[in-house]
Order: C-alpha cells, then sequence, then structure tokens
C-alpha cells in the first residue's frame, strides 16, 4: 500500500503568488519556486487521474507498481505489484507480479494459485477493509485508511508548499519530458499533521510517537513538474532503524479512464478473517 500513497497536505499556506498564474503555461522557471508548485498542485489535481509506474525500498524488501489510477471521488486503482527481498524473500509471492485493486473502502489482492489452495480455502482475493485496519491497527491503521481515501499526486506537492522551504534543482528530462526540479526536506514528526485530512488529534498525537520511535528525523521530497505543470515524477527517501526508505514514482497520460470493478465475493477471503483462523 505505501507505495501507492504519496506524503501531502490539505493546505498550502499563504503564497499568494501562485494566485497570479492562472493557466500560464510560460515554464516553471519563470516563477518562484512556491508559485510554481501551487500551480503544479492546481492543475495535476483537475486531471482526476493518471497511468502510474514505480518502486519502493524499504530496508531490504523492494517492490515495483505499474497500473492506472483515478482520484476524482477517493482513491481507485488498478496495478500490478511484484515484491522481492526481507521477509518477502522466501514467500511463494517473492517476484511474481500480483494484481491489486484498489476502492474508497478497501484494497483486494490476488495472492495467486498456490495460496488459494494452500491458504484462501480456494480463494485468490485477499480483502484488506480500511475501517477494519483502523479499528485494529490503532492510529497506523487510520493513518493509512485517511491516505488511501483522500490521497493523489497533488498532495505530494501540496506537502512541499506547507514546509515553505523549497528549492528549484534546475530542468532535467523526464523520460524524454522537459521537467523542473525541485527539493526539499520535511521533519517526520510533522508529516502526520500536514498530511493527514480526517485524524483525530488523539490520533496524530499517538501517530507522532510511532513515527519518531522508527528512527526517522527527516524526508527528503524530490518532484519534478512538465511544461504543462503536471506532476510527473515523485521521489521520497528517508533513513529509519530498519533501513532506508525509497520511493520513487512516475505519472504520465494524465485523464486516463480508469474502471475499477471488485473481485467476485466467492472468489475473496478478508484479511481479518485469515488472521481468526
Amino acid at each position: 500500500m505505501v507505495g501507492l500513497t504519496a506524503c501531502g497536505s490539505e493546505k498550502s499556506g499563504d503564497d499568494k503568488a501562485g494566485d497570479k498564474t492562472g493557466g500560464d503555461k510560460s515554464g516553471q522557471s519563470a516563477m518562484s519556486p512556491l508559485a510554481a508548485l501551487k500551480l503544479a498542485s492546481q492543475q495535476t489535481d483537475k486531471k482526476n487521474s493518471a497511468k502510474v509506474e514505480g518502486t519502493t525500498k524499504m530496508g531490504e524488501q523492494n517492490s515495483q507498481m505499474s497500473g492506472d489510477m483515478d482520484w476524482a471521488d477517493g482513491i481507485r486503482a488498478n496495478m500490478s505489484i511484484t515484491q522481492n527481498g526481507g521477509a518477502i524473500a522466501s514467500s511463494p509471492i517473492a517476484g511474481k507480479p500480483m494484481d491489486a485493486k484498489y476502492t474508497p473502502d478497501a484494497m483486494f489482492l490476488n495472492m495467486g494459485d498456490e495460496f488459494a489452495a494452500q491458504a484462501g480455502g480456494g480463494k485468490h482475493w485477499v480483502k484488506y477493509d480500511y475501517d477494519v485496519l483502523a479499528q485494529k491497527a490503532g492510529p497506523s491503521g487510520a493513518f493509512l485508511k485517511d491516505q488511501m481515501q483522500n490521497n493523489n499526486p497533488s498532495r505530494s506537492v501540496e506537502l512541499l508548499l506547507a514546509t515553505g522551504k523549497v528549492k528549484s534543482v534546475g530542468s532535467e528530462d523526464v523520460k524524454g519530458v522537459k521537467a523542473t526540479h525541485y527539493t526539499g526536506t520535511v521533519k517526520v514528526s510533522e508529516i502526520a499533521k500536514m498530511q493527514s485530512k480526517e485524524l483525530s488529534q488523539s490520533d496524530l498525537d499517538a501517530l507522532q510517537k510511532q513515527l519518531e520511535t522508527s528512527g526517522m528525523d527527516t524526508e527528503t521530497i524530490d518532484l519534478w513538474v512538465d511544461e504543462e505543470n503536471l506532476l510527473v515524477k515523485k521521489r521520497e527517501q528517508a533513513q529509519s532503524s530498519s533501513g532506508a526508505y525509497d520511493s520513487t514514482v512516475f505519472y504520465s497520460d494524465y485523464g486516463t479512464s480508469v474502471t475499477v470493478t471488485e473481485p467476485s465475493s466467492s472468489d475473496t477471503v478478508d484479511f481479518q478473517d485469515m488472521l481468526q483462523q
């Protein structure tokens, strides 16, 4: 799940310069970094959907994903996910592409034929209900629910805007597209407050303690914005007690049509039911 979510915030501060740019596509370089990113957030959010591909490394474990995503009304996505290393290395799913479906209420993961035969009771799909995770996993589960229901690419941009400390690195090529590179550093202790939309203060306080005990201090966020003021690449990096975290995501084909169909209930087992068994 963490590969699909992005750090973000609903508040971008008081950077008035961004309001003067309108729909101008004269180039990111003509604006201040804050003004340029504010425009990028607005333009990216309006598109409602995109194709997505990326990689995520957490310590010894890594994953690759690709698919399409729609954020017009909650998060809906179709993804193919491949995981390797760490605790996954000895798992039957290691190195095997798995289909994943995201809806505003749950994530569904196809674990394959071997899982269905051995542990799934003949069922291939595992359902992760966000409400159940929020209830059972405490603040971190509530945080995940908040992210999966409210997140979209523009919120990565909003997080950097909220810090007020962003710099332009210059123009770079991103898969054949000319883009302006921006970078900034965020204190991990502030991330939960910046990027959460509906968490209670008690959940935010508890989550902040969890983040602090993970050994993380800061997270570096790099964003690449094209000449149409759309986010085309995002990279997040941090160090924790369990190793390095490094996630890179590419966005393309904004406005693409996305249709997500939930797996049949006859071929789906609930994750919480599996734990109880």
